[in-house]
């Protein structure tokens, strides 16, 4: 087998197993208690960040933290009643 094949058939295996795992990843339901993946992480901190919080602030820590979070429940407590009465 030349190079170019296997490279050929190792990007083919990289595709194959990307689109599996992400058919069997839309395919569960969204159970809260699941681990997240690194994609909603990620979009949690952005979350947190737009909020307020900063993870650098050590003096002020958990009140920056913890006035962060409330406005992060409130906004997804308005998006989900948002998506509930359309």
């Amino acid at each position: 087998m030349n190079m170019l094949s296997r490279v050929g058939l190792g990007a083919l295996l990289a595709a194959v197993s990307i689109g599996t795992a992400l058919a069997q990843s839309f395919a569960q339901p969204n159970d809260p208690s699941a681990p997240k993946t690194r994609a909603q992480v990620r979009a949690d901190l952005i979350e947190w960040l737009d909020a307020g919080y900063d993870p650098l602030d050590w003096i002020n820590y958990p009140e920056n933290a913890q006035r962060a979070g409330r406005i992060v429940a409130e906004r997804r407590a308005q998006h989900a009643g948002q998506t509930t009465t359309q």
